[in-house]
């Protein structure tokens, strides 16, 4: 028998399938705070819960696939099937690979997985390809810029993802193998220390994907982890994260011909398009709980990359001899450090909290274009190229405070940060910029009786222009950014907890992609506005379900006439998610996202990607003490689908130049099996 919050759910999925301007977003649900945690522990107040099962018993073959596990207002698709970094879209922008036109920041244990000035694409966040998902132990996702912790790249939200210092086992170890030839090994290794935790982790993985020229995806990744106890109020640790990633693709291929017949859904035209990258980060931590209840944290952090990626996205469109492949390079070295203190103290005798700390990022990078037919370069004369040598600086300090009044019904809170930028190209001159991002929130509870809580948050975002586009445009700014303006009202009766609120979003300037040197320009300013819903509810003490949708009423580019709309992101999103916990020996999910079309360009309503509802269900079972058996069905229902769309012009041999549709497939219902052995309990 279907609850009335599954057929409100599986209502909102029907409308979103047939809406004419509809995309996906997800699920969070928060009273007085805008995070989300995943965690084990059933639902609370103004916490949306994603159960930890998601990621230690789920069966993961891709990367990509953990952002379909977050939801939370996120529409991510794989661009070139699954190697390459997701492209983001969130509350009616498209924000590429994660840093432009707002930006979604994600952080791993405190260290910016967005990567400015990046060889494909401002704010790129393919680092995340050496996550590996057995070893996510929590995810806060704050909705907007309302927090002074996060700077550059937060403008549409942060993603911090944190992962564990120790395993509940001495020994894991898990393998599995799945339709299209994917095969999957994890091992850890956790040792029981007196004072300390230690972590050693290895993933390995391979497949094909349902593609007519194999995408060869591997994966190789290594992850370290030592925390040492000093006394009970003083730790420090050192973490390591090493990761290969080598893969082949289909590219975007053009829609029309699938669509005449011509061109397999997972066919290709240039067999050479995908990339190979190599990573490193060392980190140390620092925690000290001082006398009078403060904590003070800081750490550093070093990481090396090399990024090579090859495409082809117009095919013969410049050059009908060679074609129009390219080679991106980036190679970087980043430094960074945090620092926070935080404190719980009274002001005139109400409690209040004080956030305050400051951040460092530096980045030496090596960033070029080449033109390139089967992975050679061709010679400089044929086409364009450029090389720079780029060098990032960001020193940012802030302070939020937060205050408790009548009796705990009412939270006020406010916050500054202030960032310096410099950057530098080699061979011009410098570019400094510094900016200040205010924050304000106000929550209040009208009745101690009554579970309901109103909030209303503000916050300034900010997303940094590639430096490139910095230093030869010096007129323009270095920076976008996003005011964001949220209010809603958040409930929790008993086990269910809900929240509905209406969002308006002012942003100074898109960015749009220059392809004569890789960098990206300002456009113009825009408006988005929409409501969001979520719902959480503690079916029994083994089975919750969660699920959110997010409707854009409109986003477009302020002081135009006639209209130009913001396009290539969806309007409409819906998720829900059943999550079964620790019952009799099984554990699972069953999970639904859901996108409407959506316009593909400003100006013509008639060019639009198509949407999708997809189902993938994971389930796993205890054999024996310290041995179980796991399943997942990806795409349950094998829908056909593009994950995501684009329109641009191309042309193929024998064909004139055209603008046309491109899209990248979905991938078909697919099984992985697999077997996890847990030894040594602790």
């Amino acid at each position: 028998m279907k609850t009335p919050t599954t057929l409100i759910l599986l209502t909102f999925a029907a409308w979103a399938q047939q809406s004419s301007d509809a995309p996906q977003d997800p699920p969070k649900i928060e009273l007085l705070k805008t995070t989300i945690v995943i965690t084990a522990s059933p639902v609370e107040p103004g916490i949306d819960r994603r159960n930890s099962e998601v990621f230690t018993r789920t069966l993961f073959s891709r990367d990509d696939q953990i952002f379909h596990v977050l939801d939370a207002g996120i529409s991510a698709g794989q661009h070139e099937g699954g190697g390459k970094s997701l492209e983001i879209r969130r509350f009616g922008f498209n924000l590429d690979h994660g840093g432009v036109n707002g930006g979604l920041k994600v952080l791993v244990d405190g260290v910016q997985q967005n990567q400015g000035t990046q060889g494909h694409g401002q704010g790129y966040l393919g680092s995340l390809k050496s996550l590996t998902p057995e070893l996510v132990e929590g995810v806060d996702i704050v909705n907007g810029p309302f927090n002074a912790e996060y700077g550059d790249f937060s403008g549409l939200g942060v993603v911090h993802i944190r992962t564990r210092e120790t395993m509940p086992d001495v020994w894991t170890v898990r393998l599995q193998a799945g339709r299209f030839g994917s095969q999957r090994g994890f091992f850890s290794f956790s040792p029981e220390l007196r004072h300390a935790h230690a972590l050693f982790a290895y993933e390995g993985s391979h497949t094909d994907g349902p593609f007519q020229s194999p995408a060869r995806y591997k994966r190789h990744n290594l992850t370290g982890s030592f925390t040492q106890r000093l006394n009970p109020k003083r730790s420090v640790g050192l973490k390591y994260n090493a990761g290969l990633n080598n893969f082949y693709s289909s590219g975007q291929i053009p829609l029309d011909q699938v669509a005449a017949g011509r061109l397999d859904r997972f066919g290709y035209i240039d067999p050479s398009d995908g990339g190979r990258v190599r990573s490193a980060t060392g980190s140390a931590y620092f925690r000290q709980e001082d006398s009078h209840g403060g904590v003070f944290k800081v750490d550093g952090f070093v990481t090396r990359s090399l990024f090579d990626l090859y495409s082809n996205f117009t095919f013969f469109l410049s050059d009908p001899l060679h074609g129009d492949a390219f080679q991106q390079h980036d190679s970087r070295l980043i430094e960074g450090a945090n620092a926070q203190y935080q404190l719980a103290h009274k002001i005139g005798g109400l409690q209040a909290l004080l956030t305050t700390g400051a951040n460092f990022h530096d980045n030496q990078i090596n960033v070029a274009l080449y033109p390139q037919e089967a992975r050679v370069p061709l010679s400089l004369d044929a086409r364009s190229a450029t090389r720079d040598r780029a060098h990032v600086t960001n020193g940012a300090t802030y302070l939020q405070e937060s205050v408790t009044l009548l009796g705990g019904r009412m939270v006020l809170g406010g916050g500054l940060r202030l960032d310096e930028f410099r950057f530098h190209v080699a061979g011009r001159e410098t570019v400094a910029a510094t900016l200040a991002q205010p924050k304000a929130n106000f929550s209040f509870r009208p009745s101690v009786s009554v579970p309901v809580t109103l909030y209303a948050n503000y916050g300034r975002g900010i997303s940094t222009a590639d430096a490139r586009g910095v230093v030869q445009h010096p007129q323009q700014p270095a920076a976008s950014t996003t005011d964001f303006y949220q209010v809603g009202s958040a409930q929790h009766f008993g086990r269910i907890s809900t929240s509905l609120d209406a969002f308006w979003i002012d942003r100074s300037n898109e960015q749009v992609y220059i392809p004569d040197d890789g960098s990206f320009e300002f456009k113009g300013p825009s408006r988005a506005y929409g409501v969001e819903s979520k719902v959480s509810v503690e079916l029994t003490h083994h089975l919750s379900l969660n699920g959110g949708l997010t409707k854009v009423a409109n986003a477009f580019y302020r002081g135009t006439s006639p209209r130009v709309y913001v396009d290539s992101a969806p309007h409409f999103t819906a998720n829900a998610g059943v999550t079964l916990a620790g019952w009799r020996g099984w554990s699972g999910s069953l999970r639904m996202r859901a996108i409407n079309h959506y316009r593909l360009d400003g100006q013509d309503a008639s060019v639009v990607a198509t949407g999708h509802t997809v189902f993938d269900m994971g389930l796993s079972r205890q054999i024996r003490r310290g041995v179980e058996i796991n399943l997942a069905l990806d795409n349950l229902t094998n829908r056909d689908y593009y994950e995501t769309q684009n329109y641009f012009e191309s042309r193929l041999p024998g064909q004139a130049a055209m603008w046309r549709i491109h899209g990248t497939p979905g991938y078909p219902l697919t099984a992985t099996v697999g077997l996890t052995f847990r030894l040594k309990g602790k």
